[in-house]
């Protein structure tokens, strides 16, 4: 039996998934609000939206001042065990209006 150890604390989605969808949900952040939102360093947000403009997830666009992102959601995933499966997918699930959640009394 193991027990969960609060300071090692892990996600189902890598940082570049979740840049990915905080991208879906905003495409004119800024870099600072990405990092924010997703919990890591200005730095690390500007790497990883670079990544995904280079293998195509993501296009750049300049509008003024600011950068505008378009998302690709027709690019499969990377992992050959999920490659024939599209990203948008992924991004439909984030983009669902959330469900009152039931309490478990009415469940039953």
């Amino acid at each position: 039996m193991t027990t969960s150890d609060p300071a090692k604390k892990w996600t189902f989605l890598s940082n570049h998934g979740h840049v990915l969808v905080a991208l879906s949900r905003d495409p004119h952040a800024r870099i600072r609000d990405l990092a924010a939102e997703v919990g890591i360093t200005e730095r690390a947000a500007q790497g990883i939206v670079n990544d995904l403009e280079v293998d195509g997830y993501v296009t750049k666009v300049r509008v003024g001042r600011r950068n505008e992102y378009h998302l690709h959601p027709q690019m499969p995933f990377r992992h050959p065990a999920e490659a024939t499966e599209r990203v948008g997918a992924l991004l439909e699930i984030f983009s669902r209006t959330p469900t009152p959640q039931r309490s478990r009394s009415s469940a039953t």
